[in-house]
């Protein structure tokens, strides 16, 4: 999808959408600050602006940021121009070291955040870099909550994402009311960390489960079986999980997902092999056996050395299937 078409399509939803924005004529009247406009925090920035509220960005890609003003936010330069302009902060970030950086560095939120700030992060990072960003940030007069998010892009362009929150329960309201605008689902799971938990236990979860799904069907063709038959069946009977009935990985099941664009788009394998490198560490730091989450880390990684790494996790069948030639 081109740019033009998706800003296009931005600026109807907007139109459509106005609605929202009259319900929300108090929240409207507070910007609130998004970094990190990347294929997630794009289309959750505009649910943003659709939802009546004035957005400050910013993103480290000039090209993300002009995007995002075309639709009406103001963009700045840095985090902490973001942060001296709005006490709500969102960030969605690719890894540990960007939203350490994004929070702490130089030129970082906490540089310049005003006291009783809201920070809400959907990154999906290690719990205890969660925790050091809440000490940080209560050390700055400002709260930080983790949210991570599942669903996608494409749950993120239709504000469907589901949203694991983890802080303070009595600022969980005030998250809940943004989150509400980008997704379909907001839980509140316990202190600062846990909703990253959450998220590294389901993402191992999918791994595992896109895996089973590439193999199974792989073997169902080589024994001469119609793909979308066999996704059929499978779908009506036990085997039946997400990656085989919403997300199928093999070309030409099913029609809007990466599988049927080469593909292209959707979750990417490096930051899947990023994600079950973060079960790793946290199931050896809780000494907890994770034997197929291990199998998954190991057969991403080497999916990523080669020649994966940018393509939708789901390109693990065509991985599997050449490596049938080897």
């Amino acid at each position: 999808m081109s740019i033009l078409t998706d800003q296009n399509r931005s600026y109807y939803n907007l139109t459509e959408l106005k609605t929202d924005s009259d319900n929300r004529s108090m929240a409207s009247k507070t910007p609130v600050g998004f970094i990190g406009l990347g294929n997630m925090g794009r289309p959750m920035a505009k649910n943003l602006l659709r939802n009546g509220y004035p957005v400050i960005a910013t993103d480290v890609f000039p090209e993300s940021r002009k995007e995002l003003q075309d639709l009406g936010a103001q963009v700045f330069d840095t985090p902490a121009d973001v942060a001296e302009k709005a006490d709500r902060i969102l960030t969605m970030l690719p890894s540990s070291p960007n939203v350490i950086e994004v929070y702490t560095g130089a030129n970082g939120i906490l540089k310049k955040v005003k006291k009783g700030t809201l920070l809400i992060d959907s990154s999906t990072i290690d719990p205890a870099v969660s925790r050091e960003m809440a000490v940080a940030a209560e050390k700055m007069g400002a709260v930080f909550m983790d949210a991570p998010v599942s669903g996608g892009v494409g749950a993120a362009s239709l504000a469907k994402l589901t949203f694991m929150v983890g802080g303070p329960k009595e600022e969980y309201q005030a998250a809940q009311e943004l989150l509400t605008c980008m997704g379909a689902n907001v839980v509140y799971c316990g202190a600062v960390g846990t909703g990253q938990a959450a998220k590294i236990c389901n993402n191992m979860l999918l791994a595992i489960g896109m895996i089973g799904t590439a193999e199974t069907m792989n073997l169902g063709i080589r024994l001469g079986l119609d793909p979308k038959l066999l996704a059929q069946i499978l779908n009506m009977s036990s085997g039946r999980c997400w990656s085989s009935d919403s997300y199928n990985p093999v070309p030409g099941v099913m029609e809007g997902v990466p599988s049927g664009n080469n593909y292209q788009g959707g979750f990417g394998t490096t930051l899947m092999a990023k994600d079950l490198g973060l079960a790793q560490s946290t199931a050896t730091n809780t000494k907890t056996p994770v034997p197929l989450g291990s199998l998954a880390h190991q057969i991403y990684r080497v999916m990523c050395a080669r020649g994966y790494a940018n393509k939708d996790f789901s390109s693990v069948f065509q991985f599997l299937r050449e490596e049938e030639g080897q």
